[in-house]
Order: structure tokens, then sequence, then C-alpha cells
């Protein structure tokens, strides 16, 4: 683990964890703070994260230098007395001699020698590329919880979101590819260098970066490694390279696919990919000519120009298209055709309600609610060990809207939450980026976007708060497919027969397996 005390640089909350477990484990007392609420204006956004050691070293900040000596001293005293504590900066503040120049109010707290458990386990958690959440107890226990967005709850528990450095990956050739992983490597972002050209690789060793590959040939590709927060760039015009490296790159979970090139490139690289089989939604992914600041001749500024238009997207709500969406779990049913448990089935190693779960395990939602059968409390066990809040359905057999109505009832009394998102634990290869187009599609005066397989409507299906009424009426086996027709305002996104099937049978079970072997 690399050092970064006194380094305000230390602003991700891996490198912020990574100080505070080095300190602990060699012996040192520190405090975590945590930025639990800002009024105004503010240089950091609720759920920041820095650390202080007893000798008053740091990593990270929470102002423009305004408070920070004085944070440092305040969590001296803490690690001292042991004590948690919530101090307030700025506007209504008891320190007067600090003021904020902003004019708004910052209010922190510092929570001293916090479990080394929890803080390794958060840690292991960004290290694999996986979100969380700490949640930070009016008491100052802190807690590893599943990720929910920054704020605070209505109980009074504040949850800081903790999300994986941002990942960069670079394919291509030239000073154009070699300028990009360089400045993003300052940055701090995991960068992730893909070389079509043998004669790159000692310039790129000579630059210092960390992750370098040499690619063999267009058709044997390396496994694809993208999560949602990767951004892909292909950094080279060389079309037996940029069709395959831009159709794994789709077909991924990318936030953001861009490529170099003018306007007619583009287009041509369009056609190529369609000929090889993307739909046309697929390709609006890709972003070119790629460049917040268009036609750059330079090399290092084409590198800049590129890195903020990266940032940008990142930045964006809509890159977290589920953080005001509660998840709901129906995962109550009989099983009365399959013979056993069909949602405990054995599906590639895991049960088949985990690999229905799984299609949300790195999104960020509002809240995670499963309706479950008290007669198969395994279901429940399985799911609330991967964060989800269950419930019991007594009256299971009357029928799916009985689960419906439960899940509703939940969602309903969550006001911050605006939009309901219906999975069932039976569909166990539903892909998260078609989650992500259900969220996209839910604009303003829909009131639900559904699933569609050849023609037909069908879960997962996105619910607006304003359908609630009409779920509520919902009864009998009624599911959610019930509203497509009775709702005035509904859209439809295709979804592939392979994704789009449920496990009825022992049959249905086996096909689901040969796809995922396939």
């Amino acid at each position: 683990m690399t050092d970064v005390a006194n380094n305000v640089a230390a602003e991700d909350a891996e490198s912020v964890l990574t100080q505070l477990v080095t300190w602990q484990r060699g012996g040192d007392k520190a405090a975590l703070i945590v930025l639990t609420g800002i009024e105004g204006g503010a240089v950091r956004a609720p759920g920041a994260l820095m650390a202080v050691n007893q000798n008053g070293n740091f990593a990270g900040y929470m102002s423009g230098g305004c408070i920070d000596a004085d944070l440092v001293l305040q969590s001296q005293a803490a690690i001292q007395s042991g004590t948690s504590k919530q101090i307030r900066y700025g506007a209504g503040s008891p320190f007067v001699d600090l003021p904020l120049p902003c004019g708004g109010a910052l209010i922190l707290n510092i929570v001293p020698n916090p479990d080394a458990d929890v803080l390794v386990d958060a840690l292991a958690k960004l290290e694999a590329r996986e979100s969380a959440s700490f949640r930070l107890s009016s008491s100052g226990k802190l807690s590893v919880e599943p990720p929910t967005r920054s704020g605070r709850a209505a109980n009074g528990d504040f949850f800081a979101l903790l999300q994986p450095k941002p990942r960069l990956r670079i394919a291509g050739r030239g000073a154009d590819c070699l300028a990009l992983a360089r400045i993003a490597e300052a940055t701090g972002w995991q960068v992730r260098v893909q070389l079509t050209d043998r004669k790159d690789v000692p310039a790129a060793e000579a630059a210092g970066l960390s992750q370098i590959e040499l690619l063999e040939t267009p058709g044997q590709l390396p496994d694809l490694v993208d999560d949602d927060g990767t951004a892909f760039v292909l950094m080279a015009h060389d079309r037996d390279w940029e069709v395959p490296l831009l159709y794994q790159a789709v077909t991924g979970p990318a936030f953001f696919i861009g490529a170099v090139g003018s306007v007619r490139t583009q287009a041509s690289r369009r056609e190529a990919l369609a000929e090889a089989g993307l739909e046309s939604s697929e390709l609006n992914r890709i972003r070119g000519p790629v460049g917040l600041v268009p036609s750059m001749r330079d090399a290092s500024m084409l590198a800049v120009s590129v890195l903020a238009e990266i940032v940008e997207a990142y930045h964006l709500p809509a890159q977290r298209p589920l953080a005001k969406t509660a998840a709901l779990m129906l995962a109550a049913g009989q099983s009365t055709r399959f013979g056993s448990d069909k949602l405990m089935a054995d599906l590639a190693g895991s049960p088949v309600l985990a690999h229905a779960d799984s299609v949300l395990h790195q999104s960020v939602v509002g809240a995670r609610l499963a309706v479950t059968n008290p007669e198969r409390p395994e279901r429940a066990a399985l799911l609330k060990a991967r964060g989800w809040h269950t419930i019991d359905n007594p009256s299971a057999e009357q029928g799916q809207a009985s689960s419906l109505a439960l899940g509703v009832e939940s969602f309903a009394a969550q006001t911050e939450l605006e939009s309901l998102l219906i999975l069932l634990g039976d569909m166990p290869r539903v892909p998260t980026r078609h989650l992500v187009a259900l969220a996209e599609a839910l604009t303003p005066g829909t009131d639900a976007v559904f699933s569609e397989v050849d023609g037909v409507p069908c879960p997962p299906v996105l619910f607006a708060r304003s359908a609630l009424p009409e779920l509520a009426k919902l009864s009998g086996d009624a599911g959610a497919r019930a509203l497509y027709h009775s709702l005035p305002n509904v859209r439809s996104i295709p979804l592939n027969a392979e994704h789009g099937f449920d496990i009825d049978s022992p049959d249905d079970l086996q096909r689901a397996g040969d796809l995922s072997h396939a």
C-alpha cells in the first residue's frame, strides 16, 4: 500500500482508506472524517472522506484549504479522547474565525479509531471493483452496507457511497494513445493500455505506465474486463483492429465508449459494425469524433480534450440511472410446475435466485426490496446476505399480485424515491445494460417502461411513481404486465429472447445452463 500521508490528492475513497489501514497496521491511531452535510456551495460532495492520524498526518481534504488544518487538530483531539464528534463550519458555526468564503456550511463527522475489520472490508470491495457504502449511525458506529447513494436516512443514519476508482482502457498506437494514457494515469485513474504496434511498447514503458498490454491479432482479443466504472477509447485508425475492438467494447458495460477519427471515419465504422451485427442503439453508444474540444492536432491537447469528455460523462447523474429507484425482487412463488424450489436450483454453480440478484450487484439503487415466501426461508437468507430488505408474503398462494402489493406498499413509504423496478427471481439472464436502457427511457410523463421479447411485454418493468394507484389495484395472479394496456403513457424496450425468459421447468433450467456455458 502506498503512503499518501499529507496528500490532498488522495481524494478517492480507495486512496483515503488505503492510508487509514496502513496507519492502523503500523500501530498508529487514526480517525476517519465523513462529510455528512453541506449548505450552499462546497468543494466536496456529501460522502467525501478524509483520514488523520495521531501525528497530524492526513490523506484527502474537505475544503479548498479553509478548514482542513483545524479539522486535523479536531481529529487529533477526537483520537485522544476516543469520542466521536460532529463539527459544523461556516454559517451557523461556533468557529467564527473560520468563515467559508462560499458563504455556505459544512457538517462533518469524525470517527476516531474506526473498526479495522470494517475498513478492510470496505477497501477489499473497492480493490475488487465493487461499490459499497459506509453506514454511519448517530452513535458514531461504522458499518459496510450494499451500495446506496450518499445521504441521510429517515432514522438519522448517514450513508457514504464508496465507488472504485474510475478506470480507463485505451487501445491503439502512436503518440495520441500514449499521451492520453500519461495524462489519465496522472489523475489517479487506473489505466490499461492495449497497444496494437510493438514499436510503442518501449515508449510506454519509458513513460512509466503501469498496465501495458501488446495485442497480438484482431481475431484473438483478451477477455473483456470492463465494468460500469470503465471508459474505453480507441486511439487509432486501423480497420483490422477498430471493428473487433469497438464491437467488444459495445457489448460490455463500459460507461463511455469513444473513438478518434473524422466524421467520415465514424460513419464508415458504423457501417462496418452494423454489418457485424450491432443494432443502432448499440452503435449510438460510440462517441466520435471523441473529444470535448473538436479538431485537436497535438497529441497532448487531444488527450486533454478526450479526458475532459470522459470526466463529463462519468459525473453525469445519468451514469447512475437507478439511484432514485427501488428495486423490487418478486421471489415468493410456489414453484409448483418445477417440482422443487426452482429459485434455489443450481445454475452454473449458483442458485437461480443468485443469478437474478447479480444483475444489480454493482448498481447503485435507492432501495432493494424483496418479497419472499416464509415457507422457503433459504430464499430470504440468500437475499438478506446480498443486501436486500426482505418482506415475507404469508399469502403467496394467492398469486403474484399479493407480492406486488407488499412491495408497492414498502416503496410508497419511501417518498424520496421516484421509480419502482420490478424483477423476477426466476429470470437469471437479464443484463444490467438492459435495466439502464429502461431507466433512460423513463422520461418525464412516462408511466412505465416494459421489456419486450418478440413483441410481447414482459418483466423487468420500470414504473414511475405516478403508476402507484394502478399497481395497487392488481389482484390475484395478475402481474405488472397487466398494466401494459391500461396505463396511458407506456414505452417498451426490446430484450433478446436469450435474456428475457423465466424458468418454469427443468428444461428451462437446462436451457439457461447451456446459454451460460455458451
